[in-house]
């Protein structure tokens, strides 16, 4: 199947996967979306990742992560950015999510980022997607 917009899949599937309270979900590989999944780990949002390799395909197992109620730690995850319509912005204007309790994951010229490790190094970038 061919999906137009491959990181908004990987969102949808995360998204949806966490909602159902599963354990873990996998999500084929590119290497923008092992830099998602690592900043995810990071934030504290995942509990774990790990690169597979099923039937000949490479693949992300994603472990997700819950707290003491069962509740998932992933309340919402948006994709900002879309292949219809760029969403682009210097350091000064990125986004705080939820006063500072979310992230915004940036891609700059340095790689993908946090927003807030992309205004410390004070460049900008397109948005790609906010996790909260």
């Amino acid at each position: 199947m061919s999906v137009s917009d491959p990181i908004s899949d990987m969102l949808t599937k995360v998204r949806n996967a966490s909602m159902a309270r599963h354990e873990k979900v996998d999500i084929p590989t590119s290497r923008i979306k092992l830099e998602i999944v690592k900043i995810l780990k990071t934030e504290g949002f995942i509990k774990n990742f790990k690169k597979i390799v099923q039937d000949g395909q490479n693949f992300i197992r994603v472990f997700l992560k819950y707290d003491e109620t069962n509740e998932p730690i992933i309340h919402g995850l948006e994709k900002v950015s879309k292949p219809g319509r760029r969403v682009y912005t210097g350091y000064k204007g990125l986004p705080r999510v939820f006063n500072g309790y979310g992230t915004v994951i940036v891609s700059t010229s340095e790689g993908v980022t946090t927003g807030k490790k992309a205004s410390e190094k004070k460049v900008g970038g397109e948005l790609i997607c906010t996790v909260w």
